[in-house]
């Protein structure tokens, strides 16, 4: 099923210079599309918008500690609060910790990259309000969080 999240800026990196009325074409898992709101509504018809507010670009890559918390589960979810879609592995060495990093799709890296949206990549997006929270998290095409 393919969904568009559309937000009132978009950037590809999070250095890049915001562009509005843009939005990302999301098919499975992966970026479809990157293109001005209109043009995609227009091609894609009957598609399922998200509108958030706020700034929507890469979801970020956590280089240190995850979060504390009871549990791995917790732990995890807590990294999706702050907008991060992937870890560093030396960070997940806890077998608990690294299966339930496995179970909710977040990415598993050797070294730190910078975050940023591809077509063909994988779908991890985030979006932020401009006081710098995470609205909400998009891992792998997947919504897994979304501040009420």
């Amino acid at each position: 099923m393919r969904t568009l999240h559309a937000a009132d800026l978009l950037r590809l990196t999070v250095d890049d210079e915001p562009r509005p009325g843009h939005a990302v074409l999301v098919s499975g898992d992966r970026v479809e599309a990157v293109a001005p709101l209109d043009e995609l509504t227009g091609a894609y018809p009957g598609v399922r918008v998200r509108r958030w507010a706020g700034v929507l670009g890469p979801a970020l890559v956590h280089d240190g500690p995850l979060p504390p918390a009871p549990t791995p589960r917790e732990r995890v979810h807590a990294l999706f609060r702050r907008g991060a879609a992937a870890v560093l592995a030396d960070q997940v060495t806890d077998p608990a910790l690294r299966a339930a990093a496995a179970r909710n799709e977040v990415a598993v890296l050797a070294s730190a990259r910078p975050p940023a949206l591809v077509v063909g990549g994988r779908a991890d997006l985030a979006v932020f309000a401009a006081d710098g929270s995470c609205l909400a998290t998009v891992v792998a095409g997947r919504l897994v969080h979304r501040r009420a």
